[in-house]
């Protein structure tokens, strides 16, 4: 018979509690199960002396008589120091997909636009000021004509 460590729902409707079980594979997951090993409340806090709570004796007994834990029990024993979880890699998970990176770069490319844009105006301000403007010069003309 193949058995499992696993966690068996209980509690009430959006309030779960779950029982730490070793059962058949073969058997429902809230189902008939061989020995209660201990329990999870999730609903608490993660710092909560309560939360989870391993029998570390029987937990030994079941694994030594073949007994594989699920991955959520593993991480469990993992904290407790009662097995090693072999850690995963998946370097990718985290990373944006196609779609986002198109938009990212869409985005930069407008900042980068806009930025340049607007150093090009300022550009055009300071020569324009730096610049004078012509003075509009007397006509030494009419003050010609006048004298004659």
């Amino acid at each position: 018979m193949s058995t499992k460590i696993r966690l068996a729902r209980g509690g009430s409707k959006k309030r779960p509690y779950y029982h730490v079980v070793v059962a058949d594979v073969r058997s429902p997951r809230d189902g008939r199960f061989i020995e209660r090993l201990g329990h999870w409340n999730p609903m608490l806090d993660k710092d909560h002396a309560d939360r989870i709570s391993l029998n570390a004796e029987r937990i030994q007994y079941w694994m030594s008589h073949g007994a594989v834990p699920t991955d959520r029990v593993a991480r469990f024993l993992a904290e407790a120091g009662l097995g090693t979880r072999d850690a995963r890699n998946n370097p990718t998970k985290g990373l944006p997909g196609k779609k986002a990176n198109e938009r990212i770069a869409e985005k930069k490319q407008k900042e980068e636009d806009a930025a340049a844009a607007a150093a090009k105006a300022a550009a055009e301000a300071a020569e324009a000021a730096a610049a004078p403007a012509p003075a509009a010069e007397e006509a030494p003309a009419e003050e010609a004509t006048a004298s004659e």
